[in-house]
């Protein structure tokens, strides 16, 4: 996965810093990654309607 994603931090993070999610999109990929541990974070990544569907799921 490359370094060059563009990372955004979930809306639900605190300013502390604890419990962060950190998102990057690509047109077919979501990667995900834990935000306190920046670049050296170990990353999942998924298909873009697999995250769909998470998010929907995660919504009820």
């Amino acid at each position: 996965m490359s370094d060059e994603l563009s990372w955004f931090k979930s809306s639900y993070s605190d300013s502390e810093g604890s419990a962060c999610v950190e998102v990057a999109a690509t047109p077919r990929t979501i990667h995900v990654r834990d935000s306190k541990l920046g670049v050296d974070s170990p990353r999942f990544a998924v298909d873009a309607d697999t995250w769909s569907d998470f998010l929907a799921y995660a919504a009820h």
